[in-house]
């Protein structure tokens, strides 16, 4: 399944992994759960625990990428890099309501 499927079926789990202070200047997006990137390692089992696709996001996609890359060696079975916040939050707003 594409990043685009999954957003589209609904049924995911976001993730941003900016740290605290970047979701106080830039806001964030509605249902994100926030893990810093440094908080991933520790973390992962709450992470891998979840039982839909898994869509990781930060400011560019660099470090989702990064903390996807960790979970998928770690046994992550399905999870996308979300790429920047912003442009994600565009993209799910202007989708809302066409599923």
């Amino acid at each position: 399944m594409s990043l685009a499927e999954v957003l589209k079926a609904g049924n995911y789990e976001l993730i941003d992994v900016r740290e605290p202070m970047e979701l106080e200047m830039d806001g964030n997006i509605e249902g994100a759960k926030n893990i810093p990137l440094g908080e991933v390692e520790d973390r992962k089992d709450e992470i891998l625990s979840i039982e839909k696709p898994v869509v990781l996001f930060c400011r560019s996609g660099n470090r989702s990428g990064k903390a996807l890359e960790y979970l998928n060696a770690e046994g992550l079975k399905e999870g996308y890099n979300g790429g920047g916040w912003s442009e994600l939050k565009a993209h799910l707003e202007a989708n809302k309501g066409t599923f």
